[in-house]
Formats: C-alpha cells, structure tokens, sequence
C-alpha cells in the first residue's frame, strides 16, 4: 500500500499545490534553467539580466499560447554560438569586437542585429508547427520519426558532458580552482543531489536539485571557512553587468532594470542566425514526446486521465516560434523549450504548468533585482557542474526512453542507419570540431548537422518503403 502511495506523488500539469511548495518548486526550475540560460549569454555577449528576464517572460507568454497545457520552460539555446559568432564577425567593426572582448558584453548596436535575424528564425518554428496542425502529426512524424528525435535529444545531452566537467573542475592556474579540492565540491553536489532523489520522501523527495545546490554551496562555505580567501569558490558579479540597464534606482546595488533594445534590420544576421532554427526542431518535438511518456506515467499511477501531449506538437512548436520573437524583441537570445527542466520534472514528477508559471515570473523578479543577481552570481561554478551532470545525463536518458516507448525498430537497417549517423556526426562533431562542422565554407553546428543529415538520411531510405510493405504483407 505505501509504495502505491509513493509511486502516485506528483502533480499532473493541471494540477497546482499549495502557495509555499509552489513557490519551492519554481525556485528549483529557476536554479535549472539558469546555468545554461546565462551561459549562452555569457559566451555570446548578451546581457545576463535581460536573458534571465526574456526567459521568464517568455515563459509566460508560451504557457498562455498553448493553452495553459504544455509545462515547459523556455531558455536560450546552445545551438544558436556559433550563428551569433558568425553575425559578430560579418557586422561588427574592429573597435565593437575590441569591446566585446575587454568587457565579454557586445555593443548594442550589435545585439540589435542579431535581435533582428533571431525574430526571422522564429518563423522557421512557426512553419514547422502550422505544417502539422494541416498536414497532421503523421506528416512530421515521417520527416522526425523516434529514430531521429531520440537520438537528437541523446546527442544534445551527450555534446553538453564537456560543459559539465568543465564547470564541475572549472580551470585556474592558482588558488581552489586549480586543485583537487574543486572535485570535492562538485562531487559532494552531484552525489547528495542523487541520494536526495533516491531516498528523500514527500515534498523534500520533490527538491533534489535544489538541496543538491544548497549543499553545494554549503560545502563551498565550509571550504572557505577552513582554508581562507585562497580556498573561495564563490564568484562575484562584473560591473559592466549594470552599465546598460534601462533604468536604475540610485545607484542600481537594489533594483535596476535589465538592459532592453529594440532590433536594427540585419540581413547578414538573419543568414547567419536563421537556418540554425532547424535544429531546434528535432529538439522541440522530442522535448514534447518526452512529456508526453512520463506524464502520462504519472497519471496512469494516480488513475487520472490520459495528457495527449504528443497531439499539442504544432502547439508548442508554434509557441517556441514566437517565444523566439518576443525574447528577441526586448534583447534576449534566441531558445527554445529546455530539457533540463524536464529532465527536473521527470525526476520530481512535478509537471505542474502552474509551477512552471511562478518560474517565468520568479525569473523575471530575480532579473531585476541586483542583490538576487548577485547571489546567483556568486553560486561556485563547481557547485552548477555537479547539477549539470546529473541533468545533462538525464538529458540523454530520455533520449532512449522515446525510443523505446515509440517502439523503433532496432534490427531495422534503416532505422540502425539513421541512429548511427546522427550520433556520430553529432557527438563526434563536437570532439573533432568543437562543435561546429567545417562543410564548403560554413560552420555547422554538430547538433543541427545530424538532425538535418538524419531527416535526409531517413527521407532517402523511406523511398518505396510503402511499396516493400505491401509487398511483404501479400
């Protein structure tokens, strides 16, 4: 009787728990969806701020555009480096790349341009989602069978265990960060963010990740105590993180506004940035396959209903569309839905839309507020990698969950072909490349290169299939 009891805790996505776990469950989605959010701001010169509030705002609006249906949170996307790289270097003059490099914050007139091509790409989405509302699911389930999603959602956590280790063992020629001691504090991160999961019950058993955090920081604290300044993990917030906010009280160390644009017309940006949103995709669809198998895990265990989230596909890749353009509207880069935030619900089973509701807004709070920023900030880098390996790896996980809830066939040489060749390409695209495939002149993103060679691989090898099946059936 008890483990039915505790097999059926959770929250379905139109169920809503009271305000305090609420309020718990979105601070840890918030933890979640920061490290890889700012990091893409970090790398590709956006204003932190500003990418946390576009993330919470788009939260918001995509929760709203579908409906109040599909629990997802929206982040900036990994895939979209190398085209804001590319955008920087055809648009930028000596003296705004001489900028950007001193300060690791592009000049405005240059994030305007990439805001530009990032609206534009949000129309790929778009396409992609009113082509199955006419065409039905089936007509994209032929061009994005499990054979290709799976692997895509494998390779995308897969391509990140780099950025896990190395945020778990952070590089530094002196102090903490170039000992051992840094494993420590990673490890004690990652290992009681498991057992939290693993043993923990009740509400405590919901908030592995952030206790994992906590103790993390908590060790890091210990660590500093024990060995002085030398021994510090704890990170400080730059100061031109407040230079361009739109408005600051007093002196902006309380409140200060993000740093909003508005787009400048850039068609070298909208070239560059705009054909990635065709690895966002695969992406999306696998994200919306994966809720669909451990909601309805959750329910058929309390006995509820059936979610036909997988039927809402058009719905959310409409949504990430225009979440697309309205991030990129005030500032923010381009996204998409996150895995990690996912990977988060399938491991608390909290897939609460309302939860995911409170974390756009707790984001958007957070953005503005600058002592919030600053404690975010200060979170060691060791303490983020050893939550981003466990998430990371859960990433992959559900990979092969849809997979094997879509029943591919695995003795099929079509579908062996498929898998092969976009595993490959994409994880060892990003080993031999560094992530981006060098093809007649372009820079292929290894993820984008594999979703699109698999559609093609996939496409070819489905000619006269239907004709074989006949065939075969007489």
């Amino acid at each position: 009787m008890s483990n039915n009891t505790h097999a059926a805790v959770g929250y379905l996505p139109d169920e809503k728990p009271t305000l305090v776990k609420l309020l718990l469950y979105a601070i840890q989605q918030v933890i979640v969806m920061f490290p890889a959010t700012v990091t893409v701001a970090l790398i590709t010169g956006f204003q932190v701020s500003t990418t946390i509030f576009a993330s919470g705002l788009a939260t918001i609006c995509f929760i709203l555009i579908t409906g109040r249906k599909i629990p997802m949170y929206y982040g900036s996307s990994f895939a979209y480096l190398t085209a804001i790289s590319s955008m920087v270097a055809a648009e930028g003059t000596a003296e705004q790349i001489a900028s950007f490099e001193a300060t690791g914050i592009l000049p405005a007139e240059l994030i305007s341009y990439a805001q530009f091509g990032i609206i534009l790409s949000g129309l790929v989405s778009i396409a992609a989602g009113l082509l199955v509302r006419f065409s039905g699911r089936r007509a994209v389930e032929r061009i994005l069978p499990a054979s290709i999603t799976g692997p895509v959602a494998m390779i995308i956590g897969l391509t990140l265990a780099g950025n896990a280790l190395s945020d778990a063992a952070p590089a530094a020629a002196e102090g903490v960060s170039g000992s051992s001691w840094v494993w420590v504090i990673s490890l004690i991160t990652l290992l009681s963010t498991i057992l939290f999961s693993r043993y923990l019950k009740g509400v405590l058993g919901q908030l592995p990740l952030l206790l994992g955090a906590i103790t993390g920081c908590a060790a890091a604290g210990i660590l500093l105590l024990i060995g002085g300044p030398e021994m510090n993990l704890f990170r400080a917030m730059p100061a031109e993180a407040l230079a361009a906010s739109t408005w600051k009280l007093g002196d902006g160390s309380i409140f200060a506004l993000p740093a909003f644009s508005l787009p400048k017309v850039s068609w070298a940006a909208v070239a560059a940035i705009m054909p990635i949103a065709i690895a966002t995709i695969p992406e999306s669809t696998a994200h919306i396959y994966q809720l669909d198998i451990y909601v309805n895990e959750l329910s058929r265990k309390k006995k509820g209903k059936h979610y036909d989230m997988a039927s809402m596909l058009d719905k959310n890749l409409i949504g990430d569309g225009i979440c697309d353009m309205i991030s990129a509207l005030i500032g923010g880069p381009a996204g998409t839905n996150y895995g990690e935030n996912i990977s988060t619900m399938a491991i608390t089973k909290i897939f609460s839309v309302s939860v995911l509701a409170a974390a756009g807004i707790i984001a958007m709070i957070v953005s503005m507020f600058t002592p919030l920023i600053r404690i975010i900030y200060g979170i060691p880098l060791a303490v983020i990698g050893g939550l981003e390996i466990y998430l990371f790896g859960a990433i992959a996980a559900q990979g092969m969950a849809i997979m094997i809830d879509k029943k591919v066939d695995m003795f099929s040489s079509k579908n062996i072909a498929v898998i092969a060749s976009v595993m490959v390409i994409g994880i060892g695209g990003n080993y031999a490349f560094g992530g981006n495939i060098p093809f007649f002149g372009l820079n292929v993103p290894c993820i984008a290169g594999a979703a699109i060679f698999g559609i093609l691989l996939n496409a070819l090898l489905s000619i006269g299939e239907k004709k074989q099946q006949a065939e075969e059936a007489e």
